[in-house]
């Protein structure tokens, strides 16, 4: 699952004259900035990036895709229904579940019930959104902020590995932690 989040940059965080290569950009709420994730199918993060605020969302979409295994299934937004992405997609061996854009002339498949599953991906940004230091940019360099939100993803994998032990340690089996969504990748 890919997508994007939005996030303020603090007027302290902000440097206006440099702010070219940091990754900040302006738009009518100020400067933002946009984490790019992409999170597995327990909502746990893979890989992660930032772009300035008005950049699009399928941007960084081939470099966040570039290690997607076959087999796997890619589900997205509507920002990321581009025929690069789906011929991407194609190429690494997942099956790309993008909802189409109502300008798109061809038909593709599509399958709604596949796609609730993306909220996980939603649920991500909302956890790591918990720590204050990511939900808005106090950082002035790009890589400072990359790594709050990195270590804000760690705290995600270290919760979700000590409750699979956690529930070992009670009997409980690996299969019915799997199936309550307890089990890391």
């Amino acid at each position: 699952m890919i997508d994007t989040s939005i996030v303020r940059v603090h007027q302290h965080g902000a440097c206006v004259t440099k702010n070219q290569r940091q990754s900040m950009g302006r738009s009518r709420g100020g400067l933002t900035s946009k984490i790019h994730a992409l999170v597995d199918s327990n909502g746990l993060p893979v890989r992660l990036a930032l772009t300035a605020g008005e950049a699009h969302d399928n941007r960084l979409a081939g470099r966040l895709l570039s290690r997607l295994k076959s087999g796997s299934m890619l589900r997205a937004d509507r920002g990321y229904d581009a025929d690069w992405i789906r011929e991407l997609a194609v190429k690494k061996g997942p099956w790309a579940n993008i909802p189409p854009k109502s300008n798109r002339n061809n038909p593709i498949c599509f399958s709604r019930y596949l796609h609730r599953a993306r909220n996980r991906v939603e649920r991500f940004f909302n956890r790591i959104k918990q720590c204050r230091q990511v939900a808005t940019r106090y950082d002035k360099l790009t890589a400072s902020h990359l790594a709050f939100v990195q270590l804000a993803s760690i705290r995600l994998w270290l919760a979700a590995h000590y409750w699979v032990h956690a529930l070992a340690g009670l009997g409980i089996p690996r299969a019915q932690q799997v199936s309550q969504g307890c089990a890391a990748a």
